[in-house]
Protein backbone atom coordinates (compact mmCIF):
# COMPACT_ATOMS: atom_id res chain seq x y z
CA UNK A 1 0.00 0.00 0.00
CA UNK A 2 2.98 2.64 1.14
CA UNK A 3 4.50 1.72 -2.26
CA UNK A 4 1.84 2.24 -4.42
CA UNK A 5 1.32 6.01 -2.40
CA UNK A 6 5.29 6.35 -2.98
CA UNK A 7 5.03 5.88 -6.78
CA UNK A 8 1.58 7.78 -7.25
CA UNK A 9 4.05 10.46 -5.25
CA UNK A 10 7.06 10.29 -7.49
CA UNK A 11 4.77 10.12 -10.77
CA UNK A 12 2.86 13.32 -9.65
CA UNK A 13 5.90 15.22 -8.56
CA UNK A 14 7.90 14.82 -12.17
CA UNK A 15 8.35 18.33 -13.18
CA UNK A 16 6.76 17.66 -16.90
CA UNK A 17 3.30 16.08 -14.51
CA UNK A 18 3.62 19.23 -12.66
CA UNK A 19 3.90 21.34 -15.76
CA UNK A 20 0.92 19.55 -17.03
CA UNK A 21 -1.25 20.30 -13.92
CA UNK A 22 -0.47 23.87 -13.63
CA UNK A 23 -1.12 24.33 -17.61
CA UNK A 24 -4.48 22.38 -16.87
CA UNK A 25 -5.52 24.58 -13.72
CA UNK A 26 -5.04 27.29 -15.63
CA UNK A 27 -7.09 26.12 -18.89
CA UNK A 28 -9.92 25.73 -16.20
CA UNK A 29 -9.49 29.08 -15.05
CA UNK A 30 -9.51 30.87 -18.09
CA UNK A 31 -13.07 28.63 -19.06
CA UNK A 32 -14.86 29.82 -16.03
CA UNK A 33 -17.39 32.69 -16.34
CA UNK A 34 -16.02 35.41 -15.33
CA UNK A 35 -18.20 38.81 -14.89
CA UNK A 36 -15.59 41.03 -15.14
CA UNK A 37 -15.97 43.29 -18.12
CA UNK A 38 -17.70 45.81 -16.05
CA UNK A 39 -20.28 46.53 -18.45
CA UNK A 40 -17.60 47.42 -21.78
CA UNK A 41 -18.42 46.46 -25.02
CA UNK A 42 -16.18 45.69 -27.37
CA UNK A 43 -16.39 47.39 -31.19
CA UNK A 44 -17.74 45.32 -33.81
CA UNK A 45 -14.74 45.80 -35.79
CA UNK A 46 -12.44 44.93 -32.79
CA UNK A 47 -14.68 41.55 -31.88
CA UNK A 48 -14.00 40.62 -35.25
CA UNK A 49 -10.79 40.94 -35.48
CA UNK A 50 -9.92 38.96 -31.78
CA UNK A 51 -12.10 36.17 -33.88
CA UNK A 52 -9.39 36.06 -36.74
CA UNK A 53 -6.81 35.81 -34.10
CA UNK A 54 -8.63 32.79 -31.93
CA UNK A 55 -9.11 31.14 -35.57
CA UNK A 56 -5.40 31.82 -36.08
CA UNK A 57 -4.57 30.43 -32.95
CA UNK A 58 -6.41 27.31 -33.21
CA UNK A 59 -4.70 26.94 -36.81
CA UNK A 60 -1.46 27.50 -35.41
CA UNK A 61 -1.96 24.75 -32.80
CA UNK A 62 -3.24 22.19 -35.63
CA UNK A 63 0.06 22.57 -37.59
CA UNK A 64 2.06 21.88 -34.48
CA UNK A 65 -0.30 18.89 -34.10
CA UNK A 66 -0.32 17.49 -38.10
CA UNK A 67 3.56 18.04 -37.78
CA UNK A 68 4.26 16.52 -34.59
CA UNK A 69 2.28 13.29 -35.60
CA UNK A 70 3.18 10.29 -33.87
CA UNK A 71 5.77 12.08 -31.48
CA UNK A 72 2.74 13.81 -30.11
CA UNK A 73 3.01 13.58 -26.20
CA UNK A 74 1.47 15.93 -22.87
CA UNK A 75 4.34 14.72 -21.20
CA UNK A 76 8.46 15.30 -22.10
CA UNK A 77 9.17 11.59 -22.81
CA UNK A 78 11.19 10.89 -25.66
CA UNK A 79 9.96 8.59 -28.01
CA UNK A 80 11.86 5.23 -29.25
CA UNK A 81 13.03 6.13 -32.38
CA UNK A 82 11.72 9.80 -32.27
CA UNK A 83 13.36 12.32 -34.77
CA UNK A 84 13.62 15.36 -33.98
CA UNK A 85 11.11 17.32 -35.94
CA UNK A 86 12.43 21.00 -37.72
CA UNK A 87 9.98 21.13 -40.56
CA UNK A 88 6.49 22.33 -40.94
CA UNK A 89 5.68 25.00 -38.67
CA UNK A 90 8.65 24.04 -36.87
CA UNK A 91 10.43 25.38 -39.67
CA UNK A 92 9.87 28.48 -37.96
CA UNK A 93 9.25 28.19 -34.28
CA UNK A 94 10.35 25.42 -31.47
CA UNK A 95 7.04 25.13 -29.53
CA UNK A 96 3.92 26.22 -31.88
CA UNK A 97 1.20 24.33 -30.34
CA UNK A 98 2.63 26.54 -27.34
CA UNK A 99 2.33 30.03 -29.23
CA UNK A 100 -1.42 28.78 -30.46
CA UNK A 101 -2.68 28.30 -27.24
CA UNK A 102 -1.19 31.57 -26.42
CA UNK A 103 -2.95 33.93 -29.15
CA UNK A 104 -6.50 32.05 -28.69
CA UNK A 105 -6.43 32.74 -24.98
CA UNK A 106 -5.33 36.45 -25.54
CA UNK A 107 -7.39 37.10 -28.15
CA UNK A 108 -10.28 35.59 -26.30
CA UNK A 109 -9.88 37.32 -23.49
CA UNK A 110 -10.10 40.34 -25.32
CA UNK A 111 -12.84 39.46 -26.87
CA UNK A 112 -14.54 39.08 -23.82
CA UNK A 113 -13.06 41.89 -22.39
CA UNK A 114 -12.17 40.05 -19.37
CA UNK A 115 -9.33 40.92 -17.18
CA UNK A 116 -9.40 38.17 -14.75
CA UNK A 117 -8.75 36.12 -18.77
CA UNK A 118 -6.38 38.19 -19.89
CA UNK A 119 -4.27 37.78 -16.79
CA UNK A 120 -4.89 33.86 -16.74
CA UNK A 121 -3.21 33.90 -20.23
CA UNK A 122 -0.57 36.38 -19.23
CA UNK A 123 0.36 33.68 -16.59
CA UNK A 124 -0.03 30.79 -18.46
CA UNK A 125 2.88 32.86 -21.03
CA UNK A 126 5.32 32.54 -17.38
CA UNK A 127 4.02 28.77 -17.06
CA UNK A 128 4.69 27.67 -20.78
CA UNK A 129 8.05 29.26 -21.11
CA UNK A 130 8.90 27.83 -18.11
CA UNK A 131 7.64 24.57 -18.78
CA UNK A 132 9.10 24.60 -22.76
CA UNK A 133 12.70 25.62 -21.36
CA UNK A 134 12.55 22.15 -19.19
CA UNK A 135 11.10 20.23 -22.17
CA UNK A 136 14.18 21.77 -24.43
CA UNK A 137 16.83 20.93 -21.67
CA UNK A 138 15.86 16.96 -22.29
CA UNK A 139 15.82 17.60 -26.17
CA UNK A 140 19.55 18.74 -25.97
CA UNK A 141 20.22 15.68 -24.49
CA UNK A 142 18.03 13.59 -26.64
CA UNK A 143 19.01 15.48 -29.93
CA UNK A 144 22.69 16.21 -30.46
CA UNK A 145 21.69 18.59 -33.41
CA UNK A 146 18.75 20.47 -31.01
CA UNK A 147 21.21 23.08 -29.93
CA UNK A 148 21.67 24.28 -33.28
CA UNK A 149 18.21 23.65 -33.83
CA UNK A 150 17.16 26.23 -31.05
CA UNK A 151 20.13 28.59 -31.95
CA UNK A 152 18.55 29.28 -35.66
CA UNK A 153 14.63 28.95 -34.54
CA UNK A 154 12.67 31.26 -32.07
CA UNK A 155 10.67 29.57 -28.98
CA UNK A 156 7.38 31.07 -29.78
CA UNK A 157 8.02 33.97 -33.03
CA UNK A 158 10.04 33.56 -35.63
CA UNK A 159 13.55 34.52 -35.60
CA UNK A 160 15.06 36.47 -39.09
CA UNK A 161 17.59 34.18 -40.02
CA UNK A 162 19.27 32.72 -43.26
CA UNK A 163 17.65 29.38 -42.22
CA UNK A 164 13.89 30.36 -42.25
CA UNK A 165 14.54 32.51 -45.63
CA UNK A 166 15.78 29.35 -47.64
Amino acid sequence: MYALKFEFLRFVLKKDIVYLLVQFFFFALFFIAWEDNFGIELPQWLAHICLVFVGLGIFVIVLGILNLSDSLSPISSKEKHAALISYGIYKYVRHPIYLGILIAMIAFAIYSVSVIKLVIAFALIVVLYLKSSYEEKLLIKDFSDYKDYKDSTGRFFPKKNDRNQQ
